[in-house]
């Protein structure tokens, strides 16, 4: 690929956006023939037809849509390079966050918050494991990745966790589930929701086997905003941090039991050395970031 044309992607990505080839040629300042053959030269480079045609309209083939999203973020990272090296004028900045499916929700809004309605920032999320997601971050496809637990030291280089905020584990439900004499009791008669792989899954094995009882499971999740609706839909009792539930505990649709666990989750965001930072990012860190976030 070391012989792609550029200028040829940018034709392309011209057509694509557009979806009609006189449009684009307009646009382009060249003739509707000659943006035609520039699109053939890079359909036979890449070896793929990229449109076909319905009608009056041209419409991606799944190559296509590969290409396109290759070029958008091509010719983005273009822009915010000379932004970002440059630091003259008005810049906007693109702000890439990764956060493991298991992440509160209420958790990433909080710490997104200050950045929500900024016109110089765009959002851009992404959700994945762990692995998927600080390999992403190591390729600087992302800017922070948003997780429970930080990396092992000898797993990744460079790679800085940032701790953001701890929050106890609680047992979550209906008030009429709740009412048992001890968190002993209350285990072993009402059905738990569980978030799957996760420090808080550890911490609560450990803890029925203290107990010495074996949990009625109503369902193991990998997504916390799925533990909160099931909560919501009384399936049984959340084991999760208070953050989850927020909107439900406060409108007392959903209680906390008066037992603790003794099990604890940290929140970290996972940032990598970089030469060139990302301004957003640094401020949301040292700043509002934090306190929104806790």
């Amino acid at each position: 690929m070391g012989q792609l044309n550029y200028h040829h992607l940018r034709y392309f990505r011209a057509v694509a956006h557009e979806g009609n080839l006189t449009r684009a040629a307009d646009l382009l300042n060249l003739s509707q023939s000659a943006l035609s053959t520039q699109i053939k030269q890079l359909e036979e480079r890449l070896g793929h037809a990229l449109f076909e045609r319905r009608g009056r309209r041209l419409v991606l083939t799944e190559a296509g849509r590969i290409a396109l999203d290759h070029a958008d973020r091509i010719f983005g990272a273009g822009e915010e390079l000379l932004a970002t090296l440059s630091q003259t004028g008005t810049v906007r900045h693109a702000l890439r966050v990764g956060a493991l499916s298991t992440l509160s929700r209420n958790f990433q809004l909080g710490f997104l918050r200050p950045v929500l309605g900024r016109g110089d920032v765009d959002l851009v999320l992404r959700s994945g494991s762990a692995t998927v997601l600080l390999e992403a971050l190591q390729a600087l496809a992302l800017d922070v990745v948003l997780t429970t637990e930080p990396p092992a030291q000898d797993a990744l280089s460079g790679v800085v966790a940032h701790r953001l905020a701890e929050q106890k584990v609680g047992v979550y439900g209906a008030p009429g589930r709740l009412g048992h004499a001890s968190l002993r009791d209350l285990l072993a008669a009402e059905p738990v929701i569980l978030p799957t792989e996760s420090s808080i899954r550890t911490g609560f094995d450990s803890l029925v086997a203290r107990l010495d009882i074996t949990p009625r499971i109503a369902a193991e999740v990998d997504d916390m905003a799925m533990v909160r609706l099931l909560a919501r839909e009384n399936a049984g009792l959340a084991i999760a941090p208070a953050v989850v539930l927020a909107d439900e505990l406060a409108s007392g649709r959903l209680a906390e039991a008066p037992f603790g666990l003794e099990i604890v989750e940290s929140f970290y965001a996972v940032t990598v050395a970089r030469r060139f930072p990302n301004p957003i990012l640094r401020w949301l860190l040292t700043g509002q970031g934090a306190s929104a976030g806790a």
